[in-house]
């Protein structure tokens, strides 16, 4: 191995050394405590090293938030190949969306946090896109089915999107007093009435 090998190699296991620490910072004591100069100490490297890699927090914060949406994307990838038709296939994707939520809650309180995602971070960033064609797409064929419908798919999606948002939000941040097994038959009864609604 020459040595500009050697150097990038180095490179990028410090740079991959700053993530875990700044990931192991978020895991156990949320994003709040996320700072250069926390993860410089958890590395026992000086500030300088975490810029010469990132030019600040907020360039930590996006490649995590890539990463979540392609983790997210791939979950609903494969809930969506469960089934074959459209609207068991949105369910499925209902419920992928719902157990990724709650199973990597630091990933997605970063991904749908306040100001986190703008439509220029949306244009900007594939990860994001990925996630979103999942959801497009399967709706799009099922509107396909409905042959005398002129339903805009993307105004479906934001709708599809908003109501598994506002669902996990309620629930994620404890403001819904219903029992603990009610979250499901709603998420189940919002999905079920959304492919209704499409198939009318």
């Amino acid at each position: 191995m020459g040595i500009t090998e050697r150097r990038q190699r180095q490179k990028e296991e410090v740079r991959t050394g700053i993530l875990r620490a700044a990931w192991q910072l978020v895991t156990t004591e949320g994003w709040a405590s996320l700072s250069i100069r926390r993860i410089a100490d958890a590395i026992e490297y000086s500030v300088p090293v975490i810029y010469d890699h990132f030019d600040n927090k907020e360039a930590i914060l996006h490649e995590f938030m890539k990463e979540g949406f392609v983790l997210m994307a791939e979950d609903l990838q494969k809930a969506k190949d469960t089934a074959t038709d459209p609207a068991d296939q949105l369910g499925a994707i209902g419920q992928a969306y719902w157990d990724f939520a709650f199973n990597n809650k630091e990933y997605y309180q970063l991904m749908f946090g306040v100001g986190m995602i703008t439509c220029e971070v949306v244009k900007q960033t594939p990860e994001i896109q990925l996630f979103a064609g999942t959801i497009l797409s399967t709706i799009e064929q099922l509107i396909a089915q409905n042959k005398t419908s002129n339903i805009d798919p993307f105004l479906k999606y934001h709708s599809f999107w908003s109501t598994l948002h506002g669902l996990v939000s309620i629930n994620m941040m404890g403001k819904s007093t219903a029992p603990p097994n009610m979250a499901q038959l709603v998420l189940k009864d919002a999905m079920c009435n959304f492919v209704k609604a499409l198939k009318e």
